[in-house]
């Protein structure tokens, strides 16, 4: 009996060694699995929160697939267009908040500005304090409508300041176009991306020419040249101004665009007597420089740039001060900068210096008929030293050709229309020459030293 009861006891399973380490097996198959999947997504999270420093752009143009790749001296030329913004009398406004909300108003305008940056395929390089500084790596006109649109986009966060009970706060843009050098810099524990080149400095010093003056929106003579259609936009020539450092003056133009309608409007109406007003002061016609900006600030009394240069002329009757670069009706000097190498191009431009210097010492005497005949040896010229430059690009492949001939293209545009008015003889024949001998010294300091250098040492090497 006592079997019996032990035979109807239930029989345990029979284990199975190979099933029971198959189990095993899967159970840590899928932790390795899951484990994979957390570390793929820490990493995306971590390139994310890189991406957040150094900008997916920026790595697109130093040809890297991720920020892991990137290098220490990584570099890459390019011609782009750099923006600086900051915000008027920032510091008074910081000293009025505690740190914290210093924080929280900095973040709050950044926050806004970023998505206008990124929409006008602009790339913000580094924000210090209050300030950016952003590249165009694309088109100055993207520079251009994405300041614009920057400008708009103030309106409405002052709006909501505004409603906020806060004080609306104004911006200074200024803008520059040119070479540099995108790369990374640094040690061996620490690096950062950044950009190298003139352009850079200059671009800060026109941003700051924006208080002077008084205007939300400068752009240098380079920037101007690269516009595919400048009369898109509100835009006039404001003035000449020599950076500290530099040798060469620069030309700046304000925007308007973003001006109230009334004064936009005004300026509009305006602005060929504000031009010729402008080179009358810089020609020393004083009297006749006081008369147009008068008639100026009628048109448009909130007209500031024209009330900062009415108060120029004063100074100049009263105390003989003259707020000028100095290089107008004086003989240019050739400077080794201008040399490019290449001795057919280099002839080329020794005979439209000699050219300019002999305009100069004529304008006076000859009047339109010296205007006229420089005018036409600059179609001479471009005809000729435009097309060796460009065939000897094109043969060697230089990348940078599309730009250079827009360049080009700009400067034949300018001319033409100088000529055009020469030979109606309507315009004042100050103004004609102040135009004509901008148009040279811009082309000499901005084209030649610069764009045409940089194309000498490129074919040099291909040679």
């Amino acid at each position: 009996m006592s079997h019996a009861r032990d035979n109807d006891e239930p029989q345990k399973p029979a284990t199975n060694p190979d099933a029971s380490a198959q189990d095993t097996i899967q159970v840590i198959l899928q932790k390795i699995i899951i484990a994979h999947q957390q570390s793929i997504a820490l990493l995306q999270q971590t390139e994310t929160a890189y991406g957040r420093l150094i900008p997916r752009q920026l790595l697109t143009l130093l040809e890297r697939d991720s920020i892991v790749d990137v290098k220490l001296g990584d570099q890459i030329e390019r011609k782009l267009t750099i923006m600086f913004s900051d915000i008027r009398d920032f510091t008074p406004l910081s000293e009025s908040m505690t740190p914290s909300e210093n924080f929280e108003f900095i973040n709050s305008y950044l926050g806004v500005m970023e998505p206008v940056i990124d929409r006008h395929r602009g790339i913000i390089d580094k924000y210090m304090g209050d300030a950016i500084m952003a590249l165009f790596t694309q088109s100055a006109d993207d520079a251009v409508t994405g300041s614009i649109a920057m400008l708009k986009k103030l309106e409405h966060y002052n709006a909501g300041r505004g409603r906020a009970g806060y004080t609306p706060i104004q911006i200074g843009i200024g803008l520059n176009t040119g070479m540099v050098i995108i790369g990374t810099v640094g040690g061996a524990n620490r690096m950062d991306s950044t950009v190298i080149g003139d352009v850079v400095n200059l671009t800060s010093r026109i941003e700051e020419a924006t208080k002077t003056y008084h205007t939300q929106l400068l752009i240098s003579q380079n920037t101007l040249y690269d516009l595919v259609d400048p009369s898109k936009y509100d835009i006039r020539f404001l003035d000449r101004i020599r950076v500290k450092g530099k040798t060469q003056p620069l030309s700046v133009y304000e925007v308007f665009d973003n001006d109230p309608a009334a004064l936009r409007n005004a300026k509009r109406e305006s602005r060929a007597k504000f031009e010729e007003a402008i080179a009358c002061y810089h020609m020393k016609e004083i009297p006749q420089a006081m008369e147009l900006l008068t008639e100026c600030i009628n048109i448009a009394p909130d007209d500031i740039p024209a009330r900062i240069y009415l108060a120029r002329c004063d100074e100049y009757l009263v105390a003989g001060h003259h707020t000028s670069t100095g290089e107008l009706d004086a003989s240019m000097e050739w400077r080794k900068e201008f040399l490019i190498g290449i001795e057919e191009i280099d002839k080329s431009h020794e005979r439209l210096f000699g050219q300019v210097n002999t305009f100069i010492s004529s304008i006076t005497k000859d009047g339109n008929k010296a205007i006229s005949g420089l005018l036409t040896f600059l179609t001479d010229h471009a005809q000729s030293c435009f097309r060796i430059e460009e065939d000897l690009m094109r043969r060697h492949g230089y990348k940078f050709l599309d730009s250079h001939m827009q360049e080009h293209k700009r400067f034949i545009e300018n001319f033409t229309a100088l000529r055009v008015e020469a030979d109606a003889a309507k315009s004042n024949l100050r103004y004609l020459s102040f135009r004509t001998q901008l148009l040279l010294f811009d082309w000499f300091t901005g084209h030649i030293a610069k764009t045409d250098r940089h194309m000498g040492r490129f074919l040099i090497y291909a040679l």
